[in-house]
C-alpha cells in the first residue's frame, strides 16, 4: 500500500481488541461527466455506507469488494485493484461485542445494477453526488475519500 495512506488509527471503545480489515468497494458511474457513488443502507443501523465485507480466500482484495457490491446492493462491474485510502469504523455483531476495523476502499466502475440480488430485500441503494454522498457517511476519513474521488485519476 503507498505511503499516502495513514495507517494507524485510534477506535474510540476498542483499546485492546485486534483491529480487521474490511475490504469496500466504492461504487460509481459517471452522468453528465460526473462521478456518482452508490451508497446501500446497513442492515441493522439503516445508515449510508459502502458495500464492503471480509477478506476471501482464492480472490483478490478488488475481487473480494466487487463481491461485496454484487451480494449487498447488485452491482456487476469493473474493480480497479488500487486502493483509493482507508478508513476505520467499528463493526457491530449481534450477540458480541463491536470489532474494530480498518475498511480498504477500491473503485468500481458499475456497469450494471441487478434489479434482483442477495441482500435485495435487506438494504436500500442510492446514488449520490460525491458532496452528497461524503455527508451521508458518519465515518470523517471515509466522507474525505468519497469527496475528493477522481475517477479520472484511476490506473486501468
Amino acid at each position: 500500500m503507498s505511503a499516502l495512506f495513514q495507517t494507524s488509527f485510534q477506535i474510540p471503545g476498542t483499546t485492546g481488541k485486534e483491529v480487521q480489515t474490511q475490504y469496500c468497494a466504492l461504487c460509481y458511474r459517471i452522468v453528465k461527466d460526473k462521478p456518482q457513488i452508490l451508497l446501500i443502507t446497513s442492515r441493522g443501523t439503516k445508515r449510508w455506507i459502502l458495500p464492503k465485507g471480509w477478506p476471501m480466500k482464492s480472490r483478490t482484495p478488488g475481487q473480494a469488494a466487487l463481491r461485496e457490491a454484487y451480494e449487498e446492493a447488485g452491482v456487476i462491474g469493473r474493480v480497479s485493484e488500487t486502493a483509493l485510502g482507508l478508513f476505520p469504523y467499528t463493526k457491530t455483531v449481534e450477540r458480541s461485542s463491536d470489532i474494530p476495523c480498518v475498511g480498504i476502499v477500491y473503485p468500481v466502475h458499475v456497469r450494471l445494477l441487478k434489479a434482483e440480488y442477495p441482500e435485495a430485500g435487506e438494504r436500500k441503494r442510492k446514488w449520490f453526488s460525491r458532496k452528497k454522498a461524503a455527508k451521508q457517511v458518519a465515518e470523517p476519513e471515509l466522507a474525505r475519500i468519497l469527496k475528493t474521488f477522481d475517477p479520472s485519476k484511476l490506473r486501468n
